[in-house]
């Protein structure tokens, strides 16, 4: 009998406990104002499986940040581009509080894993005081090794040497950080941004650091989509490499990216990273504004922009993603675009390295297609570059992916690069990709539909 009761209790007490967290979840979705088909995903999800997705809710939390974690910045505003010369992307991220553009830099990319992997290995080599690097992805493969390997040459040679590194995209180094001792010995400092293991209810674990920038001297940054390890980048020619931007900046431009790192590494460490307000002097004439996206920026600013660029083309836009997954918005926005005669292409792997990633966009996809947009589907393996060419305004290049994870939870950085030359060059790159796509998506069976149409519904949670 006594058993019986204690059951009975037990069984009570949980449902009770389950029907608490099921209102408070709730609860909290209205009063942090959700968008509609975010609420209705997690709806959905706490309805099929409460145990699991209430938990998960409570741990992801919102995606922009209070005061008690990391505090929300905006870029100084230091030799911007005079208004009158300003574009009008340059104008509405302004309105955003982003700095404005910076005239004065030099500006390279590299789309070539060999070349981007000397970049970066020769900026290793030469750094004289500092090398400061924020990734992803930093995997233990060869490749990863030969990077480690001379970032330890030079701490060891007395270079500060400063890693942040992601603890879900680099988890098994995160787990496994032997790797990492001979840095460590030299005196280089590692720190895993928002430590899963260490503090999992005390960080946003779902606002990943998606953020590429490696730093050198204060002078030269690298930056873009490509992570550390073999599958972006090499000293030798690789047949599965994957399709990636990396690119070069010298010039006021540095100023900002060192002040994004700065931020991000502050926040999680002990020691206090200094900077100073001190711009790199001019060595080009590129004009190039920096823009980071994320829980610590107030505004959505690289949404904004982007949809009201799609509003505002009158030629063309041509996006370069490895990941579509955009919201309502910006879908209609390339619609109508469409309709307005604007040239839109989506090119984009055939089949990328998420299924499930794959399966969310294929609605998307589809629905372009029949309203004339050109989805073009690189055949040659996977494209993880992240670009967008506006018109003849501008190109944007970054970390960036266009689906709602970049867009609303990531901490990501990308630039606009206001430059003919560049403009060009970009548009160059992206034919070549266009010449190993094609356009046809195999239709679909009905499971396949049915599995399409469903992970639309939890788009807004890939």
């Amino acid at each position: 009998m006594n058993e019986n009761l204690i059951y009975f209790l037990i069984f009570h007490l949980s449902a009770i406990i389950a029907d608490v967290l099921v209102l408070g979840a709730l609860g909290h979705m209205v009063y942090q104002r959700r968008e509609p088909t975010s609420m209705i995903a997690w709806l959905l999800a706490i309805i099929l499986l409460p145990y699991i997705a209430v938990p998960l809710y409570f741990i992801f939390r919102s995606r922009k940040l209070k005061r008690k974690t990391k505090s929300q910045f905006e870029l100084a505003c230091k030799r911007e581009v005079v208004p009158e010369n300003a574009t009008y992307l340059d104008m509405i991220l302004r309105g955003n509080g982003i700095a404005g553009a910076t005239l004065g830099n030099r500006f390279e990319f590299y789309t070539d894993g060999v070349e981007a992997y000397g970049a970066l290995m020769a900026q290793i080599q030469n750094a004289q005081n500092q090398i400061l690097i924020s990734t992803y992805v930093f995997s233990s493969d060869e490749v990863a090794r030969s990077i480690l390997s001379g970032l330890t040459r030079k701490a060891s040679q007395g270079v500060s040497v400063k890693l942040l590194i992601d603890s879900i995209g680099s988890f098994p180094l995160y787990l496994f950080q032997g790797p990492l001792k001979e840095l460590k010995k030299a005196g280089g400092q590692v720190i895993f941004y928002m430590p899963l293991l260490t503090r999992p209810f005390q960080n946003y674990i779902n606002l990943r650091n998606h953020r590429k920038i490696f730093l050198f001297d204060d002078k030269t940054v690298l930056a873009g989509g490509m992570n550390l390890s073999r599958e972006y980048m090499g000293p030798v020619p690789c047949d599965d490499r994957w399709q990636d931007i990396l690119f070069l900046v010298q010039g006021p431009a540095v100023f900002h990216y060192r002040k994004i790192f700065t931020e991000d590494w502050n926040h999680m460490a002990r020691e206090k990273l200094d900077f100073s307000e001190y711009m790199p002097a001019s060595c080009g004439d590129t004009g190039i504004q920096v823009v980071p996206s994320g829980p610590d920026i107030a505004s959505d600013a690289l949404y904004e922009t982007f949809l009201s660029a799609v509003f505002s083309a009158k030629e063309r836009i041509w996006l370069v993603t490895p990941y579509f997954v955009p919201d309502k918005s910006l879908m209609q926005a390339l619609i109508i675009a469409r309709h307005r005669g604007v040239d839109i292409k989506l090119i984009t792997p055939a089949s990328s390295n998420h299924l499930i990633a794959d399966l969310g966009r294929s609605s998307y996809m589809r629905e372009l297609l029949i309203n004339g947009i050109e989805v073009c589907l690189f055949q040659a393996g996977m494209i993880h570059a992240k670009a967008i060419l506006i018109d003849e305004k501008g190109v944007m290049m970054g970390s960036a992916n266009i689906d709602q994870r970049s867009l609303f939870l990531n901490y990501e950085v990308i630039s606009f690069i206001y430059s003919e030359e560049i403009i060009a060059a970009s548009e160059q790159w992206m034919k070549t990709l266009l010449e190993q796509c094609s356009g046809m998506m195999k239709p679909a069976s009905r499971w396949r539909r049915m599995g399409e149409n469903l992970m639309s519904i939890f788009a807004p949670m890939l």
